[in-house]
C-alpha cells in the first residue's frame, strides 16, 4: 500500500479518534485530504498520479532532505519556553482548490478592512466607543491601547497595513477565526521558505500540483511600503525594527529585509531628532519614513512607554504623531489582537461596511456584559478562559473556583471562548503519517486601495496547545493561466538608486565577522597540523616528534588554554573543536562567527548559511564518533565550510561592509600568525626539533607548498620569516596583512587618511619594513631575543589598533539607559510566534 491509500484507509475507519492534539471536538474532524466517503478531496485529486505513489519511505527521504535544506538556510525558531533552535516543516503540504480558497479569501479581505476600520476609530473619533456599540473597558482594559497615540484630530485612514489571521476549520469544513494579529504579524518569511524547501524537495508533485507562486506578494508588500511613506518624499527610506537577533522569529525578520531590499535595524541604530527618526550612518543621518515594526508596540519608545526598554527608539511615539514617520503597523494596533473584541465584531461589521461579517470568530463572551458573565461562570469547564491580552495557559495551572474567583474581582478583564475546531491533515510523526490537527495562518495586506490576502499562508500543527511542526500551504489555480498571487502588474517602485548607510552597529559585526572566520580557520588548522603530529609521535614524547608535538600545544594554549592533561590529547583537540564556551577554540570561534552572521543576515547572501551547514554536519559527524582519526576529518571539514564563506564574501558588492569584513580578517590573521611565531619560532630546541615545529608552522599557516617550491624543501627560521613576516606577495604574511588592512581601512566611512587608526596601521608598516630577518633570527642564548620584542610590539600595537577602530568606526554614543520602569504602565511583550 501507498501513503495516500493507508492514510485513506485509517482516517475512514469508524473508531479512529480525529486526531492526536488531545482535543475533544464532539465528533469526527474534517479531514484536509480524505472526503467522508475514503476519497481524495478536489483539491488532491489533479495531483492523485503522483500523490498515490508516494511511500512511506519516500515521505522519510523527504522529511531528511527538508531538515538539510532548512539547515543550510540557517532558518532558525525558538519555541516558547525552548532555546534558539531548528525551524520543523512537514513534508506533506495543506492543499486547497480555488473553489475552497475564493470564499476565504474574500472573508479576508472584509475582515482586513473591518479592523482597519475600528483601529481608526478607536485611536480617532471614538464613535463607537462613544455609542457603545463597542464597550470602552474592551478597548482601555487592553494593554495594546496606546493612550498617547489617541486623539480627535487622528486622520490615517490606513493604519492597518499587513494583518495576520489564524484560522481552524469544523467538522462541516467552515472557517472560524481564532484570533487576529495585527501588532507586528510574523510568518511570511518561514511561509516563503517552506515553499522555497517543499518544492525542491518533491518538485514532481509540485508542478502537478499548479499552485500560486508566492514571489509576487512580496513585490507588491514592498510596494505598499514604500507607498505607505507620510508626504511625498522622492526616495522614501524603509526599514525593518527588529529586537534583535535574540528574537523568536529572528529569521523571519531577516528573511523579509533581504526579500525587500530594506535595512534590518535596531533600535540603537534610530534616534529622534527634530520630531523626525533618522538611521544612524558613519558621519551622518539618513531620515527614515516608514518602520516595519517587530517590537512589540510596550517596548518601542523607552520615553512613553516601557522605561526598561532597550528595543525601542525614544521619542518615535512622538514622531509618529506629528506625521513624520509611519510605523507599519501602527503602535497601537495591538488593541486588535483583543479577544474582547470578537463577540462585537458582527455588530461593528453593519455599522461600519454596512455588511454581514463573513468570516466567523470562535464564539467568545466578555465577561464584562452581565449576560457574558453568567454563560462563562456557568459554562466554566466547558470553555477556555483567557484575560484580555493574555494566554489561555496563564490560568490553566489555577483551579476552579481560583478562576472564578479572579473573574468575579475584574470581570471586564476576561473572556470564555469555545474550544476552537480544528481540520486534520497526514503528517510525519515519528516514521509513521498519522492525522494532526492544525490551523491555517492567513496573511492580508493593503495594496492599493484594497486588501489582498496572500494566497496561500502558514499551516501550524498541533499535539495539545502546542506547535510541533509547520506546513506549505498550496492554494490551486482556477486557471493554469492566472496571475500569480491575482496580481499581474505590481504598482510602480521607486527608480531611484538607493544606497543603505551602514550603521555602526552592522560594521562592528561584519568587522567580527571577518575576525570570526579567520580565527576559527587558523586554529582549524594549528589543530590538524598538531594531530597529525601526535598520531605519530603521542606515545614518544622525549623523541623529536614528541617535542615537537609539545612545542605546537603550547601555541594551542597560548592561544586558547587547556582543558585536559597532556597525556589526554584526543579530549583537548575535541574541546578545541566542540566546545563554545573554550575561549580561543575553533568551536567559540565559530559560535562568534555565526552570532555576528545573524545580526547582518540582511546583507549576507543565503549561501553563508550553506557554509554553517558543512560545519554543523562535521560537528555532529565528531560527536558521534569516538574514533581518533575523525578529529582531523570533522575538522577538515569545518575547515572546508568556514573557506567556503571567502567565496561568500568574495561576491559581495565593495561596499563599506565588505571593507569592514576584509579589515577584520587581516587584523585577526596578523595577531594570529605573530601569537603562532612568537610559541613556536623564539626558542632554539635542536635541528630536528626546530625542523619540524617550522614544518608544522608552515602547515598551520597555508605556505607549505610554496615555501617548498621556493626554498627546494630546505627549512630554516631564516626562510620561514621572510616568507611568513615579510613577503608583500605571501597572503599569509605580515606585510600582506598589513597592507590589506591599509587598503581596507582607507575605504572606510569616517577615515581621513590622518585618523588615529590609520596612524598606528602606519607605524606599524613601518617597523616591519625597517626589520631585518637577519637580526630576527640572530641568537642570544637559547632563545631570538630580536624576534621575540618584535612580535610583542606588534601584538600590542595590533591591540591597539583594534580598539582605535572600534572607537572611530563603531562607536554610535553612550549604551541605552533605561528608566525607572515602575513610573511605566506596560505588559511583557507578547510572542507573535506563527
Amino acid at each position: 500500500m501507498t501513503l495516500l491509500r493507508d492514510y485513506s484507509a485509517a482516517v475512514t475507519q469508524p473508531t479512529l479518534p480525529g486526531g492526536d492534539d488531545g482535543r475533544d471536538d464532539g465528533g469526527a474532524r474534517y479531514d484536509e485530504v480524505v472526503g467522508p466517503d475514503g476519497t481524495l478531496r478536489p483539491a488532491w485529486k489533479g495531483m492523485a498520479e503522483v500523490a498515490v505513489t508516494l511511500t512511506p519511505h519516500d515521505l522519510m527521504r523527504v522529511d531528511e532532505e527538508i531538515k538539510r535544506f532548512l539547515a543550510d538556510d540557517g532558518v532558525t525558531y525558538a519555541r516558547p519556553g525552548e532555546g534558539l533552535g531548528p525551524w520543523r516543516l512537514d513534508p506533506v503540504p495543506l492543499v486547497l482548490d480555488a473553489a475552497d480558497w475564493t470564499p476565504l479569501e474574500v472573508g479576508l479581505a472584509q475582515r482586513a478592512e473591518l479592523l482597519n476600520a475600528v483601529l481608526s476609530d478607536v485611536y480617532g473619533e471614538q464613535r463607537l466607543l462613544a455609542s457603545g456599540l463597542l464597550p470602552a473597558p474592551v478597548v482601555l482594559g487592553h494593554g495594546g491601547f496606546v493612550r498617547g497615540l489617541a486623539r480627535a484630530s487622528a486622520t490615517d485612514p490606513r493604519p492597518l497595513v499587513l494583518s495576520a489571521t489564524d484560522l481552524g476549520r469544523n467538522a462541516a469544513g467552515e472557517w472560524t477565526v481564532l484570533a487576529d494579529r495585527a501588532q507586528a504579524p510574523s510568518g511570511l518569511g518561514y511561509a516563503m521558505e517552506n515553499r522555497r524547501v517543499v518544492s525542491r524537495v518533491m518538485p514532481e508533485l509540485y508542478r502537478e500540483a499548479g499552485t500560486h507562486r508566492m514571489e509576487p506578494y512580496f513585490s507588491a508588500l514592498r510596494s505598499a511600503l514604500i507607498q505607505s511613506a507620510p508626504g511625498e518624499p522622492g526616495d522614501p527610506r524603509v526599514v525593518v525594527l527588529s529586537p534583535g537577533t535574540a528574537s523568536e522569529t529572528a529569521y523571519d525578520q531577516a528573511f523579509l529585509a533581504t526579500t525587500l531590499g530594506f535595512p534590518l535595524v535596531q533600535g540603537s541604530d534610530l534616534l529622534m531628532r527634530d520630531g523626525s527618526i533618522y538611521l544612524k550612518g558613519p558621519g551622518r543621518l539618513e531620515r527614515v519614513h516608514v518602520i516595519l515594526r517587530r517590537v512589540d508596540a510596550a517596548w518601542s519608545d523607552p520615553l512613553e512607554l516601557r522605561g526598561d526598554s532597550q528595543l525601542g527608539v525614544a521619542g518615535l511615539a512622538e514622531a509618529v504623531r506629528r506625521g513624520t514617520v509611519r510605523v507599519v503597523n501602527g503602535l497601537g494596533s495591538g488593541v486588535l489582537e483583543n479577544p474582547g473584541l470578537l463577540p462585537y465584531l458582527p455588530a461593528l461589521c453593519e455599522e461600519l461596511l454596512g455588511e454581514p461579517l463573513r468570516l466567523p470568530s470562535v464564539r467568545t463572551w466578555w465577561c464584562g456584559d452581565p449576560a457574558g458573565l453568567d454563560h462563562v461562570l456557568d459554562h466554566l469547564d466547558a470553555l477556555v478562559v483567557r484575560t484580555l491580552d493574555g494566554k489561555p495557559e496563564d490560568l490553566a495551572a489555577l483551579g476552579r473556583d481560583e478562576v472564578r474567583t479572579r473573574i468575579l474581582g475584574a470581570p471586564h478583564r476576561y473572556v470564555g471562548q469555545e474550544a476552537a475546531a480544528l481540520s486534520q491533515a497526514p503528517t510525519l510523526r515519528f516514521g509513521s503519517v498519522r492525522p494532526q490537527a492544525l490551523t491555517l495562518r492567513a496573511f492580508t495586506l493593503r495594496y492599493g486601495s484594497a486588501y489582498r490576502p496572500l494566497v496561500g499562508g502558514l499551516a501550524n500543527v498541533y499535539e495539545g496547545e502546542r506547535t510541533t511542526t509547520s506546513k506549505d500551504v498550496w492554494v490551486l489555480k482556477a486557471e493554469p493561466d492566472a496571475p500569480d498571487q491575482g496580481l499581474a502588474d505590481v504598482l510602480p517602485l521607486t527608480r531611484v538608486r538607493s544606497v543603505s548607510p551602514f550603521v555602526p552597529r552592522v560594521l562592528e559585526d561584519m568587522f567580527w565577522l571577518g575576525r570570526y572566520a579567520e580565527r576559527g580557520e587558523d586554529m582549524l588548522r594549528l589543530v590538524m597540523a598538531a594531530h597529525a603530529l601526535a598520531d605519530d609521535f603521542r606515545a614518544r614524547p622525549h623523541s623529536a616528534g614528541g617535542e615537537s608535538l609539545a612545542v605546537l600545544m603550547q601555541a594551542v594554549t597560548r592561544l586558547a588554554g587547556t582543558r585536559f592533561e597532556p597525556d589526554d590529547l584526543d579530549q583537548e583537540f575535541r574541546s578545541l573543536l566542540l566546545d563554545p564556551h573554550r575561549s580561543g577554540s575553533a568551536a567559540h570561534a565559530i559560535a562568534g562567527l555565526r552570532e555576528a552572521a545573524m545580526g547582518v543576515r540582511d546583507q549576507l547572501s543565503p549561501d553563508t548559511w550553506r557554509a554553517f551547514g558543512v560545519v554543523e554536519r562535521a560537528h555532529d559527524v565528531l560527536v558521534g564518533s569516538t574514533h581518533s582519526h575523525q578529529v582531523a576529518e570533522s575538522a577538515g571539514r569545518m575547515l572546508t565550510g568556514i573557506l567556503s564563506l571567502q567565496g561568500v564574501t568574495a561576491s559581495m558588492i565593495r561596499d563599506a561592509g565588505w571593507h569592514t569584513i576584509g579589515l577584520g580578517r587581516a587584523l585577526e590573521r596578523a595577531i594570529q600568525l605573530c601569537h603562532l611565531l612568537r610559541a613556536t619560532a623564539t626558542l632554539r630546541r635542536g635541528i630536528d626539533v626546530d625542523r619540524d615545529v617550522l614544518n608544522a608552522v608552515l602547515a598551520a599557516s597555508e605556505s607549505a607548498v610554496t615555501h617548498r617550491r621556493r626554498y627546494r624543501g630546505y627549512v630554516r627560521a631564516a626562510s620561514v620569516l621572510d616568507l611568513l613576516l615579510t613577503d608583500p606577495d605571501n597572503p599569509r604574511s605580515l606585510a600582506f596583512c598589513l597592507g590589506e588592512a591599509a587598503t581596507h581601512l582607507a575605504a572606510m566611512p569616517g577615515s581621513t587618511g590622518s585618523s588615529r587608526p590609520e596612524r598606528l596601521l602606519d607605524d606599524l608598516t613601518g617597523q616591519l619594513r625597517d626589520a631585518s630577518v637577519a637580526e630576527l633570527v640572530a641568537i642570544g642564548g637559547v632563545g631570538r631575543p630580536n624576534l621575540e620584542a618584535f612580535l610583542d610590539g606588534h601584538l600590542a600595537q595590533l591591540a591597539r589598533l583594534s580598539d582605535a577602530v572600534a572607537d572611530l568606526h563603531f562607536a554610535s554614543g553612550p549604551a541605552p539607559r533605561t528608566f525607572d520602569s515602575t513610573l511605566f504602565i506596560g505588559s511583557e511583550p507578547s510572542g507573535v510566534a506563527p
